[in-house]
């Protein structure tokens, strides 16, 4: 019996090892210090988060951080009162030891912006509707967010351009009571372009989870399944694992030379010669031009459909990515560079209100 025992005991440890080996192979951590630039001294409570998830923490008074992150990469966001935000781009192969110097912020630069602005006094008055359904959109989802602080936003208009900009004085606190999460975001800028009608944003979101009773819980973790599946997350993480068609996407090369859209179906979206998988397992997808993306899975949201006066009898969400440069894939979903790729369509319109952390995974 005693034998017995001690063949189960050493067979349950080395599992118990094995399965942590595991764990730890799929994290790493990131830490470093955070100085004033001019004066080398360490900055204590300096907001250090990996911007669009849930993972940050502030720095001690030594200014030293540490967090532990899954694999994959991050835009590390560092910022205190009075300096300029820093964003730095991390994954396993460089995210330790770093020494961050932060430069104070050129108040006189602020001050003449703001005297010389051409700001709408009323602004949150006559133009926040309007932010509110093209930043956090007008999905159903968007209809249960609440901005807590609107009158933070800076709102500008330029006739000359016929363009609208915001920016923030303070981080702007989103509320999704549909999706569970409490977002800051540090709104860089935010324009509205109405001779295109096209909207640009820019700036570093952070989540955090809402406390709930656990039917609340149940809830977001449907409605956060449902904002996933189909989504720009969904889609570049299933292009990264080589499972598209197994998740219900479809890509379609679209053809510049014609006046009427005309797609051809990518039979092979692996194919070497766009498709290039690296040593440390990162993905480069070389497919410059437009595509269509179709998700056959789910059928459109009725007011998308209604909004864009698009027939009824649609039954995939369609979005139109193009594509200006290669770009690399990292194991979480994160892509490189962003701005390269711009995209229209269903996702466009999902907008803030359907967004998910970097570090959600779907059960």
């Amino acid at each position: 019996m005693k034998t017995l025992f001690m063949k189960q005991y050493i067979t349950g440890l080395l599992l118990l090892l094995f399965q942590t080996a595991i764990c730890q192979s799929d994290i790493f951590i990131t830490n470093g210090k955070v100085f004033d630039s001019a004066t080398q001294q360490p900055l204590s409570g300096a907001s250090v988060f990996c911007q669009n998830t849930t993972i940050g923490t502030i720095t001690n008074a030594e200014g030293g951080f540490s967090m532990k992150l899954p694999k994959g990469g991050y835009d590390l966001i560092i910022s205190y009162t009075g300096y300029e935000t820093q964003d730095l781009h991390i994954n396993s192969s460089n995210a330790a030891d770093l020494k961050i110097d932060l430069l104070t912020k050129d108040k006189s630069m602020s001050e003449f912006t703001v005297s010389g602005s051409n700001e709408v006094a009323d602004g949150l008055l006559k133009y926040g509707q309007f932010f509110t359904e093209n930043f956090i959109g007008s999905t159903p989802n968007a209809a249960q967010c609440v901005i807590q602080n609107p009158e933070v936003l800076q709102f500008y208009f330029s006739k000359k351009r016929n363009r609208l900009k915001v920016k923030e004085k303070e981080d702007l606190v989103i509320i999704n009571n549909a999706l569970g999460y409490k977002i800051r975001y540090q709104l860089d800028s935010f324009s509205y372009e109405y001779g295109t009608d096209v909207s640009t944003y820019s700036g570093y979101p952070f989540f955090e989870e809402l406390e709930g009773t656990d039917l609340q819980k149940d809830i977001w973790k449907q409605n956060r399944l449902k904002a996933y599946n189909g989504s720009r997350l969904h889609f570049v993480r299933a292009w990264y694992d080589s499972t598209l068609a197994d998740e219900g996407f479809a890509l379609e090369r679209v053809d510049p030379s014609k006046k009427v859209l005309t797609t051809k179906p990518i039979e092979d979206p692996y194919d070497s010669s766009h498709y290039a998988v690296f040593e440390n397992d990162d993905v480069e997808i070389n497919r410059p031009g437009r595509m269509r993306v179709i998700y056959k899975n789910e059928m459109p949201d009725k007011k998308f459909l209604a909004q864009y006066k698009l027939p009824s009898y649609l039954k995939s969400q369609i979005t139109i990515l193009d594509i200006a440069a290669p770009f690399i894939i990292e194991q979480n979903g994160y892509f490189y560079e962003q701005t390269d790729i711009v995209n229209t369509g269903y996702w466009s319109w999902e907008k803030a209100a359907e967004s998910l952390p970097y570090d959600y995974n779907p059960e």
